[in-house]
């Protein structure tokens, strides 16, 4: 079916790209998948997603940035973001906080570990 919507999926952790993918791939939406923020900006200009679950910690280009990129582009903000954030656990250890997540312009976000059931019933509700 060609009215399958794309969601791609961005992390520097393949296992859970991986594991991202099979669910949506499971519930018939189309993935592309990219492991850092520069990577996923070629995709997004490539293959113009529909949706787009990007982690915030990545090498070379962090998920606030890409997600400013996106949201500051009039061609590609009307695209769904869903920021993956571990940041809750780990505030002492890094520089990233939730009220980063609050400034940025990400549509959602969502806590690591992820609660896939709890992403799908989110993407569903954003592309339905």
């Amino acid at each position: 079916m060609s009215d399958n919507k794309l969601v791609l999926v961005v992390d520097d952790d393949p296992d859970l790209v991986e594991a991202i993918s099979m669910k949506l791939e499971s519930k018939d939406y189309n993935v592309s998948k990219a492991y850092d923020g520069i990577e996923a900006w070629d995709r997004i200009k490539e293959e113009r997603p529909d949706l787009i679950i990007l982690d915030v910690m990545m090498p070379r280009k962090n998920g606030y940035e890409l997600c400013d990129e996106i949201k500051n582009n009039p061609k590609y903000q009307d695209i769904t973001v869903i920021l993956l954030t571990a940041v809750g656990s780990a505030v002492t250890t890094t520089s990233y906080s939730h009220q980063d997540g609050m400034n940025t312009l990400a549509d959602d976000y969502i806590p690591k570990p992820i609660d896939l059931d709890k992403l799908m019933s989110m993407i569903g509700d954003y592309l339905s």
